[in-house]
């Protein structure tokens, strides 16, 4: 508990402390975002710092590895792989938050640029999880005590899922502080997984107990630095995190889940970034089905909702509220 406790403030310590001079720096260097112009009315925040995501992987970073088990598992050691899924897939979306910032580029890379880089961290991301003694093709059935083997198909079915919510984290990241709070929810609900699979006998044969602790340690520091950054990007947002934070929070994310062998519980823990994904489809199809007719108003959804005249505050409430029910259904699946 300790450690825990050392972690989240430690991450939430770099973010605030961090905060202020990467803002700065990054107004120097002319960061600023780029504002759609078919999108909702948000001109004013055309010329926000971007990139502010960095001050978050500081804090994760840092934390994680300050407030790491004494006990290291070598090789196979999850914090490897969750730091590895986390920054690869975070210097992906840098690479696009530079080319929109200084090129001024709204699309920044292309889409197979950023699809290629997303499939290298996804397969090999798979493919470890696949060799590791501690994980392997078994994923574990919410609310039910069965597994799953997926033998050698778990590889491309989770590549897949990775690079679906990796990207469905960036969708998600449309409006002040949304994705950072549900993302603070979200990964303490991992945290009280992992403490769970930790101390709880009849779940002590689910899960490597050190490399439970390790991901909690992770997971509490995702929190923390989201809470922190949650200072600067709260509306009216101070800074954006841009496809550099929401890029390296869904890949922790999606580490977490895999690692624990537990990647169904996302469609609980991640169920509104999922949404974002699920309705960006929707509308997307329907168009093209019914030649220009739609579904919502503007997609991803919460852009629906601010189409209905939902404020962002009121809008980044609902979805915690969301995130909270069912992340809370989500801890109590793993004791049934």
């Amino acid at each position: 508990m300790f450690r825990l406790i050392g972690a989240l403030l430690l991450s939430v310590a770099i973010a605030l402390v961090t905060g202020p001079k990467l803002i700065a720096y990054l107004k120097k260097l002319h960061f600023g975002q780029t504002i759609y112009e078919l999108g909702p009315a948000h001109q004013q925040k055309q010329g926000t710092p971007v990139m502010g995501g960095l001050m978050m992987a500081a804090g994760i970073v840092i934390a994680s590895l300050v407030f790491h088990p004494a006990k290291w598992d070598g090789a196979w050691d999850f914090i490897f792989p969750l730091l590895a899924v986390s920054l690869l897939s975070m210097a992906v979306g840098f690479a696009d938050d530079y080319i929109k910032a200084v090129k001024k580029r709204h699309d920044g890379l292309s889409p197979w640029q950023k699809i290629a880089g997303q499939v290298i961290v996804a397969v090999g991301f798979s493919v470890y999880c696949y060799f590791s003694p501690a994980v392997g093709s078994r994923i574990r059935i919410p609310f039910f005590a069965v597994e799953w083997d997926l033998g050698i198909f778990y590889i491309p079915v989770m590549a897949l899922l990775t690079i679906f919510i990796v990207n469905s984290s960036n969708l998600q990241d449309g409006l002040d502080g949304l994705l950072g709070t549900v993302t603070a929810v979200g990964s303490s609900a991992w945290t009280v997984i992992c403490l769970l699979l930790m101390t709880v006998p009849a779940l002590a044969g689910t899960a490597d107990r050190n490399g439970a602790e390790v991901t909690a340690v992770f997971m509490i520091s995702m929190a923390g630095a989201c809470v922190g950054f949650l200072r600067y990007n709260r509306y009216p947002a101070k800074t954006f995190m841009g496809d550099t934070g929401s890029m390296l929070l869904g890949g922790g994310m999606v580490a977490a889940a895999m690692l624990l062998r537990q990647p169904l519980l996302l469609i609980l823990i991640f169920f509104t970034p999922i949404m974002s994904s699920v309705s960006v489809i929707m509308q997307r199809y329907y168009f093209k089905l019914t030649h220009g007719k739609r579904i919502f108003l503007m997609s991803p959804i919460h852009h629906h909702f601010e189409k209905k005249g939902y404020s962002e505050t009121q809008i980044v409430s609902m979805y915690a509220g969301v995130t909270l029910v069912l992340s809370l259904i989500a801890v109590l699946s793993i004791l049934m």
